[in-house]
């Protein structure tokens, strides 16, 4: 069972940053592909689409770090965000059945990544209680 129930990813092809966002707060895991993505150059006539085939170990890693996760939001530009939910969904079905959504964002500060998940899933801020004591 899921102890923590929101998470969100912002990944592109050089890293993941992963959030679990609960009702005290946030705690990040930042993690990395084990070998960095070279830019491939497509040249006329050839085979194949010039594009780098995901790190499956990286895929791996975030996979199981979303493990305790009850809905999953994945963000993040390019390719990288729907290469994940396939690979959630083909891989590890119980957690890709978990996603929620599939979002295009650029390159937000923590923060913002945060505050975005928060406002998705529709995550009130904290009361503050106000008044006397007395």
């Amino acid at each position: 069972m899921p102890t923590h129930f929101h998470a969100v990813v912002w990944l592109d092809h050089s890293g993941a940053k992963l959030f679990h966002i609960g009702l005290t707060g946030a705690d990040e895991l930042t993690l990395h592909p084990q070998l960095q993505t070279k830019h491939l150059h497509h040249k006329a006539n050839s085979i194949g689409s010039g594009h780098a085939a995901p790190d499956k170990h990286f895929l791996e890693e975030i996979a199981h770090a979303l493990n305790d996760a009850g809905e999953i939001l994945i963000i993040g530009p390019a390719s990288a965000k729907t290469e994940l939910a396939k690979y959630l969904h083909e891989k590890h079905p119980a957690v890709g059945k978990r996603i929620v959504a599939v979002e295009a964002a650029d390159h937000p500060t923590d923060r913002q990544i945060v505050a975005y998940a928060k406002q998705h899933f529709k995550m009130a801020p904290p009361r503050v209680m106000t008044g006397t004591a007395g």
